[in-house]
């Protein structure tokens, strides 16, 4: 890896800039990882990464053209290269729709290290405590005639993004994940469970392994049962890969041009509009704790969602549903000028929460007379965006609970759902705790989701999936 610091090469980049703007992000990660299977270590490992990014924009009259370039590992020598190669890309560019002036007034990056500070980084180390755990954990399973499969992953990326504006800006993000997966001594029986953390110091390895058996004691008699619509369940992870996916599908801009389920029929938005039956509040903040993300927009591109131009601009605390009514799409300044709405970019943590729900799974499940409960959800897709109909399929659990008690495990299914007509049909809400998506986790691990029941889930049709 070459020994310039990424303060260095954002400074160097900037300098060799011909265009009238440019936008310079540096991205420098480090990951490690621990992997295992049938109880036993596998492998562990770590991994640097470095990043540059130019944004050459060019200007001429009410038209802004930009060149994006992005390489991995640049030598510090071909910096201005990779300048030239950006700029030569504006020129050759269309006029961008969502060009605005680039952000100037500073932002804070919370209260982490300065601009002048090195790249933070993580280490095999992080997961010292947590193997130990782990290694106590694989006891018990196999003990009980149970083996447990699975890995931890830790990541920090530190990202410097400086302009032509003056404007310097540092943060640095750390990820973790925990997926464990757990299967009976002939393998015939599977449960799943999974964490997100930022530290790995308050995971608790033992709670998860004693979940997961309890699980696969449950399975141990099955029922078999056929598609329809069923009361169900659905624990804090089955829940945030449908309000993610949900979240996702906000973007102002796709709802402006009557692509989407907030699309509203004749022209507009929905923004205003009664989604949900109960006062459930949908909000997403850089500072909420335990799921603190960059605080100012970080675009490496435009896309549907984002604005290259909107590099830097501050976020805050954003409610996407308020008391169960659509309060915000994401906006970018373009088409928030559009839409007349106010600018809402996106955050990268997202929170569903209810005035005076409580309650835990446990006692979700203990208050329903006959339904399913769908530990978790994968191979989601889109199957139609007007309606933001969504098909997956369940997998690692799905168990039939009669009289509030869990009395057998049933049949997959594919489903046929879409989350926003499912808020309508939200019966109860349980407490809000962080948890890990488990379709999702690749790529949106700061999420806190109650337990919710919902009536009328529709399980289209049985599937042979294990």
């Amino acid at each position: 890896m070459s020994t310039y610091t990424p303060q260095d090469a954002v400074e160097r980049a900037l300098q060799a800039a011909q265009s009238e703007d440019c936008v310079v992000i540096a991205d420098e990660s480090s990951t490690a990882n621990l992997r295992w299977a049938g109880n036993t270590l596998t492998t562990n490992g770590v991994s640097r990464t470095r990043q540059l990014t130019i944004i050459a924009i060019t200007r001429q009259d009410e038209a802004a053209r930009a060149g994006v370039l992005s390489r991995a590992g640049v030598p510090d020598d071909q910096i201005p290269e990779l300048v030239a190669e950006a700029v030569h890309a504006a020129a050759q560019a269309s006029p961008a729709d969502d060009a605005q002036p680039l952000v100037s007034q500073p932002a804070s990056s919370a209260d982490g290290p300065g601009w002048e500070q090195p790249p933070a980084q993580t280490e095999i180390a992080v997961f010292a405590d947590f193997a130990s755990d782990l290694g106590d954990a694989f006891a018990t399973a196999a003990a009980g005639g149970r083996k447990l499969y699975g890995f931890a992953e830790h990541s920090v990326t530190s990202t410097y993004i400086g302009t032509s504006t003056g404007l310097r800006l540092r943060h640095d993000q750390p990820a973790g994940r925990l997926e464990l997966n757990e299967k009976s001594a002939d393998m015939a029986r599977s449960a799943w469970s999974g964490v997100s953390t930022a530290t790995f110091a308050d995971v608790d390895v033992a709670a998860l392994e004693a979940g997961l058996a309890q699980r696969i004691a449950w399975a141990a008699r099955k029922v078999e049962l056929p598609a329809g619509r069923y009361e169900a369940v659905l624990p804090p992870t089955a829940l945030a890969d449908l309000m993610i996916y949900m979240y996702w599908s906000a973007g102002a801009k796709d709802a402006l041009d009557g692509r989407t389920v907030f699309s509203k029929p004749g022209g507009g938005i929905r923004v205003g509009e009664q989604l949900a039956s109960l006062p459930l509040s949908l909000w997403s903040d850089p500072a909420a704790p335990g799921l603190q993300c960059t605080p100012f927009v970080i675009a490496h591109a435009s896309s549907r969602q984002s604005s290259l131009f909107d590099n830097g601009l501050p976020k805050a605390r954003t409610n996407w549903l308020a008391d169960g009514k659509l309060a915000a799409l994401i906006q970018t300044r373009h088409t928030a000028q559009l839409s007349g709405q106010p600018v809402t970019p996106g955050i990268d943590n997202l929170v569903l929460d209810a005035a005076g729900a409580s309650g835990s799974l446990a006692d979700l499940v203990g208050r329903t007379s006959r339904g399913l409960l769908l530990t978790c959800l994968w191979y989601i897709r889109e199957v139609d965006p007007q309606t933001l109909l969504l098909t997956g399929l369940t997998r690692d659990g799905v168990y039939l609970v009669e009289n509030g008690e869990v009395t057998g495990a049933v049949n997959n299914f594919r489903f046929n759902e879409s989350p926003v007509g499912m808020l309508s049909r939200i019966t109860e809400v349980g407490d809000t705790v962080p948890t890990l998506p488990r379709e999702w986790a690749d790529y949106f691990t700061r999420a806190a989701m109650p337990a919710v029941r919902v009536e009328g889930f529709n399980m289209s049709s049985v599937s042979q999936a294990s």
